[in-house]
């Protein structure tokens, strides 16, 4: 049996939930045998500018992969199983083989108000041929699995639920040594709340926002509020929120920060508070626990599924709530430190090791199921 795997979402994507899921799955299965891994830019070997042909393609869309590119290759390379880790968007214009898919969620039909423009039409206008023409589908929780099952009528037991990991690089580290790290790199000098995630509207950072701006109202908090991601025009009003509160030398946007640097931020956190409205999996809250960081979440979607009885919850858009909580964590370091091995007891529960071995039984199973 050799598999093909669409590997452009560990290049491109790195950073973000598909992005890294992309990427362990790849790094567990690069050395195999059977396994052929396709990467972003093969897609134009063969062109030259002496071949009109290129010229008949979008190049601002992936229509030389699709068209061109896969038809190509999985026939010519005799391959058994193309996968798709991104959502399924990728698949060849004609079906060559058997094709399974990881579907993350289904933000787009859920809260399609939350998505970009560009990303829901694409999404809503391949979903359809996605189902029809997927022979198995692995999603990361049972919450997704639910929303697949209500909006599409695909067969229950052709999809199956297998859990990310945090990486292995989020483990317990001194604080100190994160600290000072940070301090030299990103003149971060202060104890610190932290968020990691985009800014979008389902991420829900205003509440966060809100929330610490009443604990700086009402008590005496000494603690920052870190936020690193990625800038947009999400970002932008938050940004101007925060000026507004009068909370500029409070909450730190340190910008988008590479993967080998985030432990340290995790690690020099005294508390992640993830407040999302809705989840896929949620692997921010997962990565800072197992560094051993306590968590603040909120009871939505995935996220009471995947962190178990680590966290403590809140609802997302109780904005006092979310202030008492974070007090009362603030002010109990007894109670921190029991969420802390909380958070490493439920963090070894996950492993990529396992994530891989699941996902070649997955394939396997739906190879000769069919």
């Amino acid at each position: 049996m050799k598999i093909a795997i669409d590997g452009r979402g560990a290049l491109l994507y790195r950073g973000t939930g598909i992005g890294t899921y992309t990427w362990r799955l790849l790094s567990a299965l690069c050395k195999s045998d059977n396994v052929r891994i396709l990467l972003p830019g093969e897609e134009l070997k063969g062109f030259t500018f002496a071949d009109d042909s290129i010229l008949d393609y979008n190049h601002n869309s992936h229509e030389i992969w699709e068209n061109e590119f896969l038809p190509r290759t999985l026939a010519a390379e005799n391959i058994d199983i193309f996968h798709v880790p991104q959502n399924g968007l990728g698949l060849p214009l004609k079906k060559q083989c058997t094709q399974t898919v990881t579907i993350h969620d289904m933000i787009p039909y859920v809260f399609p108000e939350t998505v970009g423009k560009g990303y829901l039409k694409e999404f809503l206008g391949k979903m359809p041929k996605v189902m029809a023409e997927s022979d198995g589908i692995i999603t990361v929780s049972q919450t997704s699995k639910k929303d697949i099952m209500d909006i599409f009528d695909y067969p229950q037991d052709k999809i199956v639920v297998i859990a990310e990991a945090a990486e292995p690089i989020y483990k317990p580290m001194a604080k100190n040594m994160a600290k000072k790290y940070l301090l030299e790199n990103y003149n971060i000098t202060e104890d610190y709340f932290i968020y990691v995630g985009g800014y979008g509207m389902r991420k829900n950072v205003k509440t966060l926002i809100l929330a610490y701006y009443l604990l700086r109202k009402d008590e005496d908090i000494k603690w920052q509020l870190v936020l690193p991601g990625k800038r947009s025009s999400d970002f932008d009003r938050l940004d101007v929120l925060v000026e507004a509160l009068g909370l500029k030398d409070h909450v730190v946007f340190p910008g988008f920060i590479p993967v080998k640097d985030m432990p340290y931020f995790y690690g020099g956190a005294e508390i992640m508070v993830y407040p999302s409205i809705y989840e896929g999996f949620g692997l921010p809250p997962l990565e800072a626990m197992a560094m051993g960081i306590p968590v603040i979440s909120s009871n939505r979607s995935s996220l009471p599924e995947v962190l178990g009885d680590a966290p403590v919850y809140f609802d997302a858009f109780d904005t006092v709530k979310l202030a008492e909580l974070m007090l009362e964590l603030y002010e109990d370091e007894g109670k921190r430190k029991a969420l802390s091995l909380k958070s490493l007891e439920r963090a070894k529960l996950f492993s990529w090791q396992k994530t891989v071995k699941e996902t070649k039984q997955f394939w396997e199973h739906t190879f000769y199921d069919i």
